[in-house]
């Protein structure tokens, strides 16, 4: 690996990198087959990923026909790798035994450990049979879209192709290692003006936020359309403010500390609902909804925006808010939803939807025609990564642990090959440029060259 990250310090061109020795193995993070039982009868709170995450030396795979192998320099926590680590909703190792019917190829997926990790950035190591485009050498990122195309459902969307999948989530060889394998339509430009642990960190957040809020798949936003925001100051959240400020819209943040609303207000935003601090609370008890707090959360929003609804609601937490996020949306209006974070089984009033024409969008990641989209305006220093900490690679278990209890800003970085924060920008006048600009969207704790340590 010294090869590696030596030829990423000092910027090898293509025959450098072609020219490096595979390692016979690496590290990664991973959870394993055998373990898998091992929470069983705890409450989802109480299932510590730092029990069940291993970092261990896994066999290197060798690319297929249009696929690459990818010297990781850093990756990121994305909360698809918290519910692996707990076995939530149920054990990956499913998803993968089901890959592995497929082909021999697919085969290789199904493992008795699986290595995690849905973002990535890195450098092309080596590329298998009949890639065009990338080369050994080539500074990437990559998004987690994993799909071969072979189904005719899937080219005029991907993301409806069947046999689509999530790269360290539904498949192996994810990002939180030292390598990684992929495919080649799963890889874009990385932002020159970026380090390699910002630049990891946009890639399936900021992809999926996009597809949410502005694709024709999603809710289609337009300039001058109010969009509530839960999460605002979250991974996926942070990334969808700025989709709608860049847009015209107007975000209304919803997040859970005064330190969460001043880095919604360092990104524009300037109207921020602080729901731990108002007290709202939508259910009266596990099974009854309380009605008067989606009426009192209505009527907050529209105190601060001069009597408007929302025309779009951006919904991630799921049985919590959902009631409400129905509730609240205009007549005519949009819920976006992906994830659900505090549960899946949703509750709403349906009466809300239908006699006021509401739609119902159901959003997961995006293709790589978004995806190219969404990095092309980080590229442009449109949008900016929201990272407020870094892991070292044997921290990463940590990193998922803090994902897991909200306890983060924004995104939560994991260095893999890099040695330190704040290498990798390639193009330091870009940099310069937007500098100030830049700093605006940081969030305040994370700055190059700092990195976690606990």
């Amino acid at each position: 690996m010294r090869a590696i990250i030596e030829a990423a310090r000092h910027g090898a061109g293509s025959a450098e990198w072609a020219a490096i020795p595979v390692p016979e193995t690496y590290r990664a993070v991973t959870v394993r087959r055998d373990e898998t039982t091992m929470f069983e009868g705890m409450l989802s709170r109480d299932k510590d990923p730092r029990r069940s995450l291993h970092l261990q030396q896994v066999p290197t795979p060798q690319p297929g026909p249009g696929e690459a192998l990818i010297a990781v320099l850093a990756s990121s926590v994305n909360y698809n790798t918290v519910w692996s680590a707990i076995f939530e909703p149920v054990p990956t190792f499913e998803f993968l035994a089901r890959y592995g019917r497929l082909s021999a190829e697919a085969k290789r997926h199904d493992l008795p450990y699986h290595i995690l990790g849905s973002d990535l950035s890195g450098v092309v190591l080596r590329v298998g049979p009949g890639s065009r485009r990338w080369a050994p050498g080539d500074l990437v990122v990559a998004h987690c879209l994993s799909v071969d195309l072979e189904d005719p459902a899937g080219h005029d969307d991907s993301m409806l192709d069947p046999q689509q999948r999530i790269w360290g989530y539904d498949t192996n060889f994810g990002g939180l290692a030292e390598l990684a394998l992929v495919r080649t339509n799963q890889l874009m430009p990385k932002p020159g003006h970026l380090t390699w642990e910002e630049a990891a960190t946009p890639g399936l957040v900021n992809s999926t936020a996009y597809r949410q809020l502005v694709s024709r798949n999603g809710a289609n936003m337009k300039q001058g359309d109010t969009v509530l925001i839960w999460g605002a100051c979250g991974g996926l959240g942070s990334y969808a403010v700025q989709l709608a400020l860049n847009g015209g819209a107007t975000p209304v943040c919803v997040v859970s500390s005064p330190e969460k609303a001043a880095v919604c207000h360092a990104l524009g935003a300037e109207l921020v609902i602080d729901r731990a601090a108002e007290g709202y609370d939508f259910w009266s008890d596990p099974q009854t909804p309380n009605r008067k707090e989606w009426r009192r959360f209505g009527a907050r929003i529209r105190e601060l925006t001069g009597g408007r609804d929302c025309d779009i609601v951006f919904e991630h937490p799921g049985r919590e808010t959902f009631a409400a996020s129905v509730y609240v949306a205009a007549r005519g209006g949009t819920i976006v939803t992906c994830a659900s974070t505090s549960g899946y089984d949703h509750y709403f009033d349906n009466r809300h939807l239908w006699t006021q024409l509401k739609r119902i969008v159901g959003s997961h990641f995006a293709n790589y025609h978004e995806a190219w989209r969404a990095n092309e305006l980080v590229r442009q220093g449109r949008v900016y990564p929201t990272l407020s900490t870094t892991y070292p690679l044997a921290q990463a278990p940590t990193a998922v642990r803090q994902v897991q209890r909200n306890q983060h800003l924004g995104k939560v970085g994991v260095l893999c090959l890099a040695p330190a924060t704040g290498l990798g920008i390639t193009e330091p006048a870009l940099r310069a440029r937007y500098a100030d600009h830049y700093d605006r969207f940081r969030v305040p704790a994370n700055r190059p060259g700092t990195l976690a340590t606990t």
